[in-house]
């Protein structure tokens, strides 16, 4: 029987989805791992090497991206952000699911290049339940907080792409966190996930 690979789970959201918060459940609900990213901005206090990101010179990020060895990467306040392919395949063979928490783009740069990969996007129950909870936290000013708005709009709208939708309505973390969980045990019984079945139940 051959070692079972872990699933590459990317599990997307707009700003306001609750992914800092039915994100750790998961985590601690299954086997899985985060992958550590690479970045090209400077390490702010506290943050380690390794830890909190792989820290690269932009001419080292670019040419890993030449080289083909980023699984999907972004800019972002002009610098880098990105999957080290290598890394994630090192947690796929060990046969933990990997976990991404990536915007849209990414989502979709990883599926083209893992077409086996589950696409997830975490959505508050409504645009109005994602506004309030945005204005609740009351950490951005009127102007960013419209840009954040305007960005979750186009988010969603990519909601099609994805093979799941999972839904964190108030108080219902945990609820959302199952959910993923029951997808994962559901892809991992899919019958083009276990090829060797037959074999097996025959030997």
């Amino acid at each position: 029987m051959s070692r079972e690979r872990g699933l590459l789970v990317v599990v997307s959201g707009p700003a306001g989805s609750g992914k800092g918060t039915v994100l750790p459940r998961v985590m601690a609900a299954g086997n899985f791992r985060f992958s550590v990213s690479a970045t090209t901005r400077a390490p702010r206090p506290g943050e380690k090497e390794g830890v909190n990101y792989h820290y690269l010179t932009r001419e080292a990020f670019e040419a890993r991206i030449a080289a083909g060895e980023m699984l999907e990467y972004t800019t972002y306040c002009n610098n880098y952000y990105g999957t080290p392919k290598k890394e994630a395949e090192a947690v796929l063979e060990t046969g933990c699911n990997l976990l991404l928490e990536i915007e849209v783009e990414g989502a979709a740069n990883v599926k083209k290049a893992y077409p086996d990969a589950v696409l997830i996007m975490l959505l508050p129950p409504s645009y109005a339940v994602e506004e309030a909870r945005l204005r609740g936290r009351g950490t951005e000013s009127e102007e960013a907080l419209l840009k954040r708005l305007e960005q979750a709009r186009y988010e969603v709208k990519q909601a099609p792409r994805y093979d799941y939708i999972v839904y964190n309505r108030d108080g219902e973390a945990d609820r959302a966190a199952a959910d993923i969980l029951a997808i994962v045990r559901a892809e991992r019984l899919r019958a083009g996930r276990n090829p060797d079945a037959v074999t097996d139940y025959f030997a």
